[in-house]
């Protein structure tokens, strides 16, 4: 019997055909004829302690002009499906985390959630990181202007970036003697009411923010290095970055041997570490991408290694 694959994601209709890792999972999922079902974060509801969803059959191909075709949606209990990708776009606001609620019923009552929502809550993509202390810069996070601006003092050229973000948005690179730096943690923080963080600019950053995939605990061996447009500090492909292919560096390798183990024992089975010169900056959990990137560039097939590993522990008893 084919496996009932549900998504969870942004429209699929505005997605960049491209450079979309969700949509190499669904040709992946496709071309193992597994079925798809296709949900946005609004069509999940919970009836007594039963998580259900107006979800739509899809059908998806590799075609820049015609990549998705979706049926009229019909309201389904989630645990009609055997394995769920989470893929919704950060912002991991209140609806985010309401929606993880929903979703662990699903899992409680047996299906495969990728990634898990216990974990998703727990892991920050960037606080997450203070559990690999050794493999970081030197960071800190807080809403107290003062403590950054200490921060900032110490180590004269930092990065600040909000702790919900995506694509490089609200990154601020500050330096000690910039004129602008009151309302830049004025900005970041929202006048001391919520959190940011601040690490130490690395200067590597012009070869790249390299963005190693991680399954099941194991990383690809390539990176997407993207690297900063002229004049920009940030190497997001949304902030005009260019991606480039490389080989992972010994010490890569040694910060995926440090995090690996941990991504596998929450259950994040699909992870993207950023990784700055020597330094891991974030841990990518919601929907990390650039797996058509890499693909493109090694003929590989990672979304593929992701459904085997998928396949493998739904035939786990």
């Amino acid at each position: 019997m084919a496996i009932k694959l549900g998504v969870v994601m942004d429209p699929i209709e505005s997605i960049n055909f491209k450079k979309d890792s969700t949509l190499a999972m669904l040709l992946a999922a496709s071309a193992r004829d597994w079925e798809l079902w296709y949900m946005e974060q609004p069509d999940l509801f919970l009836h007594d302690s039963h998580s259900l969803a107006a979800m739509s059959h899809l059908e998806v191909r590799d075609d820049p002009d015609d990549w998705y075709r979706r049926a009229p949606p019909v309201v389904r209990p989630l645990t009609s499906l055997d394995v769920v990708l989470m893929r919704k776009d950060p912002p991991v606001d209140m609806e985010y985390m309401y929606s993880t609620f929903l979703l662990e019923h699903a899992e409680a009552d047996g299906v495969l959630l990728v990634n898990r929502p216990g974990a998703l809550r727990d892991a920050n993509e960037k606080l997450y990181t203070a559990w690999f202390a050794d493999c970081c810069p030197p960071t800190r996070v807080s809403r107290d202007i003062a403590r950054l601006q200490q921060f900032l003092d110490e180590h004269s050229d930092i990065v600040v970036k909000p702790l919900n973000g995506m694509g490089g948005a609200s990154v601020f690179r500050v330096h000690r003697d910039d004129p602008n730096v009151n309302v830049i943690l004025e900005t970041i923080t929202d006048n001391g009411s919520r959190s940011a963080m601040a690490q130490r600019y690395i200067p590597e950053i012009t070869r790249g923010d390299k963005r190693i995939l991680m399954i099941d605990g194991e990383p690809f061996p390539h990176a997407l290095a993207r690297i900063p447009a002229a004049g920009e500090t940030r190497g997001n492909l949304a902030a005009g970055g260019t991606g480039k292919g490389v080989d992972l560096s010994d010490r890569d390798r040694w910060i995926c041997r440090q995090v690996g183990p941990a991504l596998r024992e929450k259950g994040l089975l699909f992870a993207g570490l950023d990784v700055i010169g020597d330094y891991l900056t974030e841990i990518n959990v919601t929907s990390p991408t650039c797996i058509r990137e890499l693909d493109s560039l090694y003929d590989a097939d990672i979304a593929g290694d992701l459904m085997a590993a998928i396949d493998k522990q739904l035939a786990s008893p």
